[in-house]
């Protein structure tokens, strides 16, 4: 099954672990935790991202282009039997995710360039990404690794995600391994990235809860943070 999502709103904040604290004490008292998580209430999510020889997603991202796409293998927990192709689109502040299951078969293809199978397939994103590894030369370029501790609202479709532990594979090109070989892709292990996702508006209540002393909305990119190293 495919699935193109409409385009959101996105707000990013770099945060410290005392703040991560106190936020989440106060999301805790309005938002439900996603039903998806484990006991703890939380995931752990694996990227791989594509990029050309030329680093055209990456280069994009720092200069700030208004209108960009990633395209990235995604699954979570460690478990090969569900993976997804997801790109990801940037219209200015908004963004949008279209996503298609594949098989574990099927991306151990894909990492290892075998490609023919793409050429037919039944999802236009497959498709898509079999034209641009041709023509723009993408390929498999970094693995990025995050535990994230997600929180939901029906009001607005709000979703708050604290994202920790980044990690970067550097110049590891071997995926979908059961043993991850990576390190850390932040300056301090508890440097966390809280996210805010809504649609058309973000409701006054949580809009306060997010509000803490210094804390400022900020550009961040788990991809560029994870390419620090090359």
């Amino acid at each position: 099954m495919e699935q193109k999502g409409r385009f959101r709103h996105e707000l990013k904040y770099s945060i410290g672990y005392p703040q991560y604290l106190e936020l989440r004490s106060r999301v805790r008292a309005v938002m439900k935790t996603d039903p998806h998580t484990g006991e703890d209430g939380r995931y752990l999510i694996r990227s791989i991202y594509f990029d050309n020889f030329a680093d055209k997603a990456l280069r994009e991202k720092v200069d700030g282009a208004s209108k960009r796409e990633k395209f990235r293998i995604r699954y979570y927990n460690d478990d090969f039997s569900f993976i997804t192709l997801e790109k990801k689109i940037k219209d200015n502040a908004l963004c949008m995710k279209c996503d298609a299951r594949i098989t574990e078969e099927e991306c151990r293809m894909l990492l290892a360039g075998d490609l023919d199978w793409m050429r037919g397939h039944a999802s236009p994103l497959v498709q898509e990404l079999y034209s641009k590894m041709h023509y723009q030369l993408l390929r498999p370029r970094v693995l990025v690794s995050y535990v994230r501790e997600p929180y939901i609202y029906a009001p607005g479709n709000v979703r708050v995600t604290f994202d920790s532990s980044i990690r970067t594979s550097l110049y590891h090109r071997t995926f979908l391994e059961e043993q991850v070989a990576d390190v850390s892709a932040t300056d301090y292990p508890q440097d966390m990235i809280l996210e805010v996702k809504f649609d058309a508006f973000l409701p006054g209540i949580i809009e306060d809860i997010i509000q803490i002393g210094a804390v400022r909305e900020q550009a961040f990119s788990k991809y560029a943070a994870c390419r620090r190293f090359g």
